[in-house]
């Protein structure tokens, strides 16, 4: 790896950790002059604003959050920083959406992020994990169990396809993060108190 793809690859974290940061979700409710971070479980998620806002400014927000991340994704493959520098792109938007940077380093749970982050590296998987999470929605209707079995299941879908070791490496950490943004999420889903999509906020 020569200087210049190593300055690219660093200039490509940066912007995809601040790309990642931009609260969509906080911005889209204060639009409507609403904190979410004061409004049901805190969040300023899709699933957060779905309960406490309704579904126009949630589809917003979903839409918006994916785009961020698959921007600095596919910044960082227009520059050719290589599959390492492209995984690395897509862990720092991953950790700008979790940690945030504008609002205290407290941020979204990052589901929507991954999904946009690994849009342009393996669109075929990520399609599919789409569709388990939204069976899984469908179903059971927990979205936080739904939004970890589509993640847990790129794994084993990367590997059935061409995979590198860069992207599944990212894939697990990713699996891992998510599992720790949803802790308080599984724990409520241990107790059988976690809410169904369509509860309203309390």
């Amino acid at each position: 790896m020569n200087s210049v793809t190593i300055f690219l690859t660093i200039f490509c974290v940066v912007l995809g950790y601040i790309l990642g940061g931009i609260p969509t979700g906080y911005f889209v409710a204060k639009l409507r002059g609403v904190d979410i971070r004061k409004t049901g479980s805190g969040n300023i998620g899709a699933t957060n604003i779905l309960r406490s806002m309704g579904r126009i400014p949630a589809i917003i927000v979903v839409l918006l959050d994916p785009l961020k991340a698959a921007l600095a994704v596919l910044i960082a493959i227009w520059l050719n920083v290589g599959p390492w520098g492209v995984a690395l792109t897509g862990l720092a938007t991953l950790l700008g959406n979790m940690f945030n940077p504008f609002l205290g380093f407290k941020g979204g749970k990052g589901v929507a992020t991954s999904l946009g982050m690994f849009m342009p590296i393996d669109p075929l998987t990520s399609i599919a994990c789409i569709c388990i999470g939204v069976f899984g929605i469908a179903v059971g209707r927990f979205v936080s169990l739904a939004a970890l079995i589509g993640i847990f299941s790129a794994f084993f879908l990367h590997l059935k396809g061409d995979w590198s070791w860069p992207t599944l490496l990212l894939v697990v950490v990713v699996f891992a993060l998510t599992l720790y943004t949803h802790r308080e999420n599984l724990k409520r889903l241990s107790q059988g108190v976690e809410s169904r999509i369509g509860a309203k906020a309390k």
